[in-house]
């Protein structure tokens, strides 16, 4: 993976500071709350940074474990110095293409804004059932169309503009799965049933237009593709927070999200 997709360096901190309350937390909230009562064992893709895995442990029975996994190692060792006191998580790097773990080992597999990035999208799909025990919950969620998520297609926008001749390739994929049909089918296909599809709308409420600039241009690996034209980054973060000002406000920020969320068994 090259560096102009991998969250490195600064950047899981800064994705975990400045996106992740505004873009993140609410689907966070949401996912979690759907997890059935009494569940005691918890697989987590793509845990990233944690902002899913600590709703999820108040989901989990109080003698229950949660394994969380993530590709990008540095991203959980940025989880995991937060969450270090809790003895019901266990952290492991992991590729949801080839998961390392047993047959029906979990109640509940959840995947938040993770399966867009992968490449081999049903071969994740068939591991995440694999390790699904009978009857138990798959929950994961994309990011609808990037026109319904207009903070972003803002930062989208300005990035391609100022990289015209060789195209931000990060900023391809978070936006990659925006249709709930082919979602529904692609999780069928998968050996899922009772498949649900909830287009789900919420608020990204920033502190500031400044503070969310800080994450979408330093919180995401579009940072080291500027770094690596020799594009000022501090330019570019003002040209984006003086957008994000005149569209959605200052103190706060607030602009609209959509996304998918699946419930399947």
């Amino acid at each position: 993976m090259s560096t102009e997709t991998r969250f490195v360096g600064s950047i899981p901190a800064l994705y975990d500071r400045h996106l992740g309350p505004v873009l993140f937390e609410p689907y966070a909230l949401d996912l979690a709350a759907r997890v059935p009562a009494g569940t005691r064992r918890i697989l987590e893709v793509a845990a990233g940074t944690g902002r899913v895995t600590r709703h999820l442990l108040s989901a989990l029975a109080a003698d229950g474990e949660l394994v969380a996994t993530d590709l990008n190692e540095p991203m959980l060792v940025e989880a995991s110095s937060q969450l270090s006191s809790d003895a019901r998580v266990r952290w492991q790097a992991a590729d949801v293409q080839a998961l390392p773990f047993d047959d029906a080992s979990f109640d509940v597999v959840a995947c938040q804004f993770g399966l867009m990035f992968v490449p081999d999208k049903p071969r994740a799909l068939r591991e995440l059932r694999r390790v699904l025990r009978p009857g138990g919950t798959l929950l994961l969620n994309t990011w609808n169309d990037l026109a319904r998520n207009p903070a972003s297609a803002l930062l989208h926008q300005l990035a391609f503009a100022e990289l015209p001749n060789n195209p931000p390739a990060f900023m391809l994929v978070p936006f990659s799965m925006p249709d709930a049909t082919e979602l529904r089918t692609l999780t069928s296909t998968a050996g899922f049933t009772q498949v649900r599809v909830d287009t789900v709308d919420k608020i990204a409420d920033a502190v500031s237009a400044g503070d969310l600039a800080i994450g979408l241009v330093r919180g995401n690996p579009l940072y080291n593709q500027l770094v690596e034209r020799a594009i000022d980054a501090d330019t570019f973060q003002t040209r984006v927070t003086d957008a994000l000002r005149a569209a959605f406000g200052d103190a706060p920020c607030r602009s609209p999200l959509s996304a998918h969320v699946v419930t399947a068994r």
